[in-house]
């Protein structure tokens, strides 16, 4: 007789409309992982078919960031080396947008460093919008936290989702970041909401926390109802605090996946920072754990493969790129 808390019988559950509870979640810890992983991938292709979203990304602006999130090289608390400079101008976005576009993502996203923007570019950002314009593909901005005021200008300007990273759970938080609260990050994604955005959130893995705190931000985030969610993977980066924090396994990142595809059964799961340098020769399991997007093109401040061979990996698979129809 199988356990009521069995990947399969869990599978069987979510099929049929019923959430996997906190408890049941946290068991999965120390299932089998060849059987959760072919259970997520069979809850992926009820509810995603097998169609895998791809998105991509312009650092807009980088660097000295006020913040002291312990994984981050952009804080200016940490010396790392990267490419510091302003906001870019739209011309520099709109040639990113265009790459993103021909590289078959679904959806780009302006990301800016810092816990909030000026005025000033907040109206740059805005211009930049309206000058891509509405054709093409869906637009999205990173830029910390902004006021519900400004939500509604870029909404209004055609950007159709806001992504805002919860980045660690509530009990982990400020072990990780100190110089602003878990309350705040949670406010901007409510506020995002009331703005009418798509939402997309998510967080960093690897960061010191354990499983069960791992599927306390999926709840967390399905509590928020957000629609998409990127899960990052530390690749601890020389100058951080982090520097030194052990990697996570191939197969607790593809157990992570996979939770959260039980948890989140109907939310587009996207697999973004870290993914190369973390799961290498694996990449393509992601899929089979249950997510069914991906980052392309490169990250914040780390590269990353050819999109080349992103597309060649989806199409050996099987699988069709996400053309918005």
């Amino acid at each position: 007789m199988k356990q009521a808390n069995s990947p399969e019988i869990l599978y069987k559950g979510v099929l049929r409309g019923r959430d996997v509870s906190f408890k049941d979640a946290v068991a999965l810890e120390s299932c089998g992982i060849s059987a959760l992983l072919f259970y997520a991938d069979r809850i992926r292709r009820r509810f995603k078919k097998n169609s895998i979203k791809l998105c991509s990304i312009i650092n807009a602006k980088s660097g000295s960031c006020g913040e002291d999130c312990a994984f981050c090289p952009q804080s200016a608390r940490h010396d790392t080396g990267i490419k510091i400079y302003p906001l870019v101008s739209r011309k520099i976005i709109k040639k990113a947008f265009l790459n993103a576009k021909m590289n078959r993502a679904s959806c780009f996203g302006i990301v800016t460093s810092g816990n909030a923007l000026a005025e000033k570019e907040v109206k740059e950002i805005i211009s930049a919008i309206k000058y891509i314009g509405r054709q093409g593909i869906a637009k999205s901005v990173s830029l910390g936290r902004v006021s519900l005021k400004n939500m509604v200008l870029l909404k209004k300007a055609g950007v159709g989702k806001f992504h805002h990273n919860l980045e660690a759970p509530k009990s982990h938080f400020d072990q990780i970041c100190t110089t602003h609260t878990y309350a705040e990050r949670e406010r901007t994604i409510k506020n995002s909401k009331k703005a009418g955005f798509k939402v997309c959130s998510g967080g960093i893995f690897g960061l010191g926390e354990d499983f069960r705190q791992r599927v306390e931000l999926a709840f967390a985030l399905k509590r928020l109802d957000v629609d998409s969610v990127p899960m990052n993977f530390l690749n601890p980066v020389k100058g951080t605090r982090l520097a030194n924090a052990k990697r996570l396994t191939v197969e607790e990142m593809l157990r992570t996946i996979a939770v959260f595809r039980f948890i989140l059964p109907g939310k587009d799961i996207f697999v973004c920072g870290g993914r190369e340098v973390n799961l290498g020769k694996y990449q393509n399991r992601i899929f089979y754990a249950g997510a069914n997007g991906m980052m392309v093109g490169g990250y914040l401040t780390t590269p990353g493969r050819p999109v080349k061979k992103d597309l060649a990996m989806i199409k050996k698979m099987g699988f069709r790129v996400y053309c918005g129809k």
